[in-house]
């Protein structure tokens, strides 16, 4: 567990994942005690270094104060394309075997709008099928 974001600006956070190379799937949950102010929440993103090292930043979806969790499969995302992110202009370090979970604090209305990339999402079939 995760507990001690590193803030890049007002509104953004990143969490690093170390060994991401082994990593299948991701849990972003609130702790409790500090919940979004009235409106808002988190759009959660995922970021890989490429094979040229470069920053690839992908949407999984969001959490809010009335959806605390979220679990998200990432180990499809490391061969797929960046998309549209809010850590562009950021620039934040990467080194190869480190990736990054984002959480960018926006209007629950432009969460809504928001479309993750399909792949991270979790599969709908019960746990005993799977």
């Amino acid at each position: 567990v995760q507990a001690a974001p590193q803030q890049v600006a007002e509104d953004k956070f990143v969490f690093d994942l170390p060994d991401y190379e082994n990593i299948n799937h991701v849990v972003v949950f609130m702790l409790g005690t500090i919940p979004f102010p009235d409106g808002m929440g988190g759009s959660v993103y995922f970021c890989y270094p490429d094979q040229s090292g470069m920053a690839v930043w992908q949407l999984l979806g969001f959490v809010t104060n009335e959806k605390p969790s979220a679990i998200f499969k990432i180990s499809g995302l490391k061969s797929g394309k960046g998309s549209q992110h809010p850590f562009g202009a950021m620039n934040l370090p990467q080194t190869p075997t480190v990736a990054q979970i984002g959480i960018s604090v926006e209007l629950l209305e432009n969460l809504a709008q928001q479309t993750p990339v399909a792949s991270a999402a979790v599969s709908s079939v019960d746990s005993f099928t799977e």
